[in-house]
């Protein structure tokens, strides 16, 4: 991905794995229903239907919208043992998956809102 396709700060948190700060992100409260895709690429990677407040301070939800949406990989830094997920299109990294979620997966993704762009479920096709 150019950084010159991204800001400064999606381009540090999708492509050099950083994290935003917790409640910065304008997805966190996002009560909206749609779809939550790639910064990146524009892969469709969640739904508003799977999305919860975890009290995080980061966009969470407890599962994707497919399941070749989304890999993952063992990080280990800042002294701390996590799974890594990012987009399985492109790539950029997104967050972090931890097994403290709801039913009926167990899984909380958390994830950045600067590696996510929302588009919002047309009322048409309700």
């Amino acid at each position: 991905m150019s950084k010159k396709q991204l800001s400064d700060e999606q381009y540090y948190i999708t492509q050099k794995q950083g994290t935003e700060p917790p409640y910065s992100g304008k997805y966190v409260f996002n009560k909206e229903k749609g779809i939550y895709k790639c910064v990146c690429c524009d892969a469709s990677l969640f739904s508003s239907n799977t999305k919860y407040e975890s009290h995080s301070g980061w966009p969470s939800f407890y599962d994707t919208i497919n399941s070749k949406a989304i890999g993952s990989s063992s990080d280990q830094s800042h002294g701390m043992v996590r799974t890594e997920v990012h987009c399985n299109s492109c790539k950029a990294h997104l967050g972090h998956v931890f097994p403290d979620g709801p039913k009926p997966t167990g899984l909380r993704y958390c994830i950045n809102s600067l590696s996510l762009n929302f588009f919002k479920e047309d009322k048409d096709e309700s």
